[in-house]
């Protein structure tokens, strides 16, 4: 065991989405000594900062942590790959860049739970220091910040027909989803991007503030465990190169290793569900049982139709003269195919009058495939995923084996919920209302998946399991609250164990409506106010 030299006035654990963030607002005063530990490597990788290279970077071992889930019953018993990010910037450095907060309900259910400060216009403010929005008129943005929000720099006759036909059924036109708390209507999503490129936390937050002399990162440091003494969290343990490594904190340990790798940590610590961690021959340390239960996540239905009479994505990637153009269209003008998140068109709309506000949100793309990472067809087609944003089913993330390199059980428990095999049933049908309107008439669409045959309500949930897939959207492991399942109270410490606080979005309660990646950002820049405050007490 060999000791890092001093002690450390925060130790954050995991430079992804949130660590990065936490790392720049923690270390901006020179008197407090930080280390930030990454499990992966830097951000070096030439495919994370090309938008399409999320298609080289999920299931690649350099980038991604590539698990999967167990087999899950409400899918037909499949198993499904559940990418991480395992890289400096974490999932923001492998997903699909669309920038949203959710609703402004989100928030004030939140809060409504008891966890007083969380409400929306609380945590407005929080969005807006960060931001830095392309368009400066846009007086609910934030500008001069650092995560940086533009246009996609595309275009696409089928998605300008897709929208057209949103319209024709009642799914408005809106300017900007993010302008109010309310999310609803149909736009093109906008993106952390910077001329084309991506725009990870990394970039953002960490590399302009590196060289801080108080500042410490270590990357290809896998934290083994925390170190507890009379109820208070002294330390940690990681490996680096194969060697076992100890670090000292006489503040606080700020775990940030998301919404599996927070609360598999605590277990491994002997922080969980007693049952459990016995079970695994875990000595105890403190019981907690919320931790890994409350597990959420936005399942996808991934709508499929063959067109014809317009270009599409496959077509173009099918062909090397379209391979060509592409690549000499993002060399010279950082645009086109190269420069697209993996959706590029969005829309937010209830499924049934009956609800309160939006709660399916449309990922619409020019382009189809059977599974992620394979060929797209060689058909013309284009794709309308449509997941539901508030679902009821829960899961849970736990340890199979107390050994730092075992694989974990994750169990999503999609599709569990009656009301949300309902509300999957409803987005089918909606779907096809949208896909029948006569602004897409002309390019004679026709359902490849899940089928037109699938008709009756019972049907409609078979197909929803076939179909079904993450959106990469897991939060809620190590819930906010006061109830007998949370694991940390609304200021994000630790309940029963002082000298920890976790900020990332395994303290999600609720899942928000929409994209959760700026919403975790939001939860670190508050995370770190916080720990400031209550440092200065």
């Amino acid at each position: 065991m060999q000791q890092l030299s001093g002690e450390f006035d925060y130790i954050i654990v995991g430079a992804g989405s949130a660590g990065c963030l936490l790392a720049n607002r923690l270390s901006a005063n020179p008197q407090h000594r930080v280390l930030l530990l990454e499990a992966g490597g830097e951000d070096n990788y030439p495919w994370i900062h090309i938008p399409v290279g999320y298609l080289y970077c999920i299931g690649n071992t350099r980038t991604d942590w590539c698990l999967r889930t167990a087999a899950e019953p409400g899918l037909g018993g499949r198993v499904l790959n559940y990418p991480r990010g395992k890289v400096l910037g974490g999932c923001s450095s492998i997903n699909g860049m669309i920038y949203m907060r959710g609703q402004a309900a989100d928030y004030d259910h939140w809060a409504a739970l008891g966890n007083t400060g969380w409400e929306w216009q609380q945590v407005l403010p929080d969005f807006l220091r960060m931001e830095d929005h392309f368009d400066t008129a846009r007086t609910l943005h934030g500008h001069g910040g650092e995560w940086r929000v533009e246009r996609q720099r595309l275009s696409w006759e089928i998605l300008d027909a897709f929208r057209q036909a949103a319209a024709e059924c009642g799914i408005e036109p809106v300017a900007d989803f993010n302008d109010s708390g309310d999310n609803a209507g149909c736009a093109y999503f906008e993106v952390n991007q910077r001329a084309g490129v991506r725009w990870n936390t990394a970039k953002a937050f960490l590399h302009p503030v590196r060289q801080r002399p108080n500042l410490t990162v270590l990357t290809h440091a896998e934290v083994a465990e925390l170190l507890l003494d009379n109820g208070r969290v002294t330390g940690l343990d990681f490996i680096q190169q194969q060697q076992r490594w100890q670090a000292r904190c006489r503040g606080e340990v700020i775990l940030a290793a998301g919404a599996i790798g927070s609360p598999l940590l605590l277990q491994r610590s002997g922080i969980g569900p007693a049952d459990l961690l016995q079970t695994l021959a875990i000595p105890v340390q403190h019981a907690l049982a919320g931790v890994g239960k409350n597990l959420q996540d936005h399942l996808q239905l991934r709508l499929v139709y063959k067109v014809s009479n317009v270009p599409t994505l496959n077509q173009l990637a099918n062909s090397w003269s379209g391979k060509l153009a592409m690549g000499w269209e993002y060399l010279w003008r950082r645009s086109g195919p190269l420069a697209m998140a993996p959706s590029q068109l969005g829309a937010f709309v209830k499924s049934s009058p009956e609800r309160e506000r939006a709660n399916l949100e449309y990922h619409v793309q020019p382009l189809s495939l059977e599974r992620f990472g394979e060929a797209l067809h060689p058909f013309p087609a284009f794709t309308a995923s449509v997941c539901d944003l508030q679902p009821l089913s829960r899961g849970y993330v736990q340890l199979s084996s107390p050994a730092l390199e075992s694989v974990p059980l994750i169990q999503p428990n999609y599709l569990s919920h009656s009301q949300d095999q309902l509300t999957a049933a409803e987005a089918i049908r909606l779907t096809r209302r949208i896909v029948a309107a006569s602004a897409l008439a002309r390019y004679q669409p026709e359902e490849y998946k899940p089928g037109s045959h699938y008709q009756q309500q019972a049907e409609l949930i078979t197909a929803a399991g076939q179909i079904g897939t993450t959106i990469f959207h897991p939060v809620g492991t190590c819930k906010m609250g006061v109830d007998e399942l949370a694991v940390v109270d609304p200021r994000l410490r630790l309940h029963g164990v002082r000298g920890l606080r976790i900020a990332d979005a395994s303290i999600m309660p609720t899942i928000t409506s929409g994209n959760t990646n700026s919403p975790t950002l939001m939860i670190a820049e508050k995370a770190a106010r916080m720990i400031l405050q209550d440092a200065a007490q």
